[in-house]
């Protein structure tokens, strides 16, 4: 080889790896419990990704099916591969790949779904323009029963998500991304099982981290029935809704104004009061957040009636989030 060609091979390198100092490290976390049918297809996805400066950090948590051979089929230097004797749990698992992560962000996903191949760059690239502090992302959901493909409806402002997270989960776990000293400071806790994300994202907005949707679908998030949301669901229930109330509280929000189906009259005086509140504490939730929110105070199914109860959440809606652009004071 010519020393000019030494010279250029040499120059690219130093490009590289001036390239891969500019990229910061992602590490992605995936707990894994006897996910034998799903687990590969995950992690090629992840494998696939545009982006490449990150550490895939799977934790197989005590899996007794096919899952710990088929992790072991995949050689890539960038795989993280830690297996427990001991079924530990997601939380212990989460916070154990937490821990361990070493990326200036943490990208969650779980062993059931897949990823696009432009999620961690265009994540990276929001992040990175300080445009939030965690980041979540459009989505496809996936039936594994019927096999129908639905595109998610996200919210994507800050302050829709902080205002929905009132009556909802508004992020796709799976999808999240965010500063992994923020996963450090706030790990998910023991006392939330089978709720742990939704108190997770209370927590952080409470603490007055940014939260975004990017408008783009960057996962396929796949729904069937051996996921924990599913086969836990009235104890899910239970600690959403000790956490709801404790969010409510925390934003100055009296229990009394719990959204929930409440009779015409009576959501006119507690409806009105929590579009007040939740407007005043948050600004500027757009129209369509604010009807979702007072959507959870009518009932469903309301026959001929339906116009008009539309036609009343749209007024009140217009009221909360004119509320928020004047920034009035309680």
């Amino acid at each position: 080889m010519r020393m000019n060609d030494l010279s250029k091979t040499s120059h690219l390198q130093q490009s590289e790896n001036q390239e891969m100092k500019d990229m910061p490290l992602v590490s992605v976390s995936m707990p894994v419990f006897n996910s034998e049918r799903y687990i590969a297809e995950a992690i090629e996805s992840v494998l696939a990704q545009t982006y490449t400066n990150f550490e895939l950090i799977i934790v197989d948590d005590g899996s007794n099916d096919r899952t710990r051979k088929i992790i072991d089929q995949f050689n890539d230097q960038r795989i993280i591969k830690v297996y427990s004797d001991q079924n530990r749990g997601l939380i212990t698992t989460r916070n154990l790949i937490a821990g361990m992560a070493k990326g200036k962000y943490l990208a969650l996903l779980d062993a059931d779904d897949r990823a696009f191949p432009e999620r961690l760059a265009l994540q990276v690239e929001f992040l990175e323009n300080h445009q939030a502090d965690l980041c979540g992302a459009d989505h496809f959901t996936l039936n594994q029963v019927t096999g129908e493909r639905k595109s998610s409806k996200q919210r994507h402002s800050n302050s829709d998500i902080q205002a929905l997270l009132s009556v909802c989960s508004p992020v796709c776990n799976p999808a999240m991304m965010g500063k992994l000293e923020i996963f450090k400071q706030f790990p998910y806790k023991a006392s939330y099982m089978h709720a742990e994300d939704y108190c997770l994202w209370t927590e952080i907005a409470l603490a007055g981290y940014r939260f975004a949707n990017i408008k783009q679908k960057l996962i396929t998030y796949r729904l069937h029935s051996t996921q924990t949301s599913v086969n836990h669901l009235q104890a899910a229930r239970n600690v959403f809704s000790n956490a709801q109330a404790n969010y409510l509280k925390k934003l100055g929000i009296s229990e009394s104004c719990l959204p929930r189906p409440l009779p015409f009259y009576e959501r006119l005086d507690y409806g009105i009061t929590f579009m007040r509140l939740i407007n005043q504490r948050i600004s500027h939730i757009s129209i369509g957040a604010n009807m979702e929110l007072y959507a959870r105070f009518q009932f469903r199914g309301n026959g001929l009636w339906t116009p008009l109860t539309r036609l009343e959440r749209v007024c009140i809606a217009f009221y909360g989030s004119i509320l928020g652009r004047i920034g009035k004071l309680a």
